[in-house]
């Protein structure tokens, strides 16, 4: 199989030509309860800015902390489970193969930046 230029360059925003491959909805970067620990952490935080706004401030900060070191890991398993489904196959792994982790890598990055 040939490698498809056109199609390892469709926007992400287009529907997908093979179904298959793809979930309806991108998986969270961050498990559902790690989200909502950091979440509730923030919201503690803005309820309490009146009454303590140092204190509101260092938690919110703390939050953010906890958020950006969750990201980051979970970022840095993403990228290793995404890289060993490539790296190291057999010379003749399937062209589709490869498209399809180009497309991941692809899709990942691109919700990065649009955050």
């Amino acid at each position: 199989m040939m490698y498809d230029q056109t199609r390892a360059q469709q926007p992400s925003d287009q529907p997908p030509r093979h179904p298959e491959h793809r979930s309806a909805a991108p998986d969270a970067f961050l498990p559902s309860d790690e989200r909502d620990a950091v979440l509730q952490r923030l919201r503690q935080a803005i309820n309490t800015f009146a009454d303590t706004p140092l204190q509101a401030l260092e938690e919110a900060e703390g939050a953010f902390d906890d958020a950006a070191a969750h990201l980051a890991n979970a970022l840095a398993e993403r990228r290793r489970a995404l890289h060993e489904s490539w790296q190291d196959r057999d010379p003749e792994t399937q062209a589709e193969e490869l498209r399809i982790a180009l497309r991941q890598y692809r899709e990942i990055t691109q919700r990065l930046l649009r955050t």
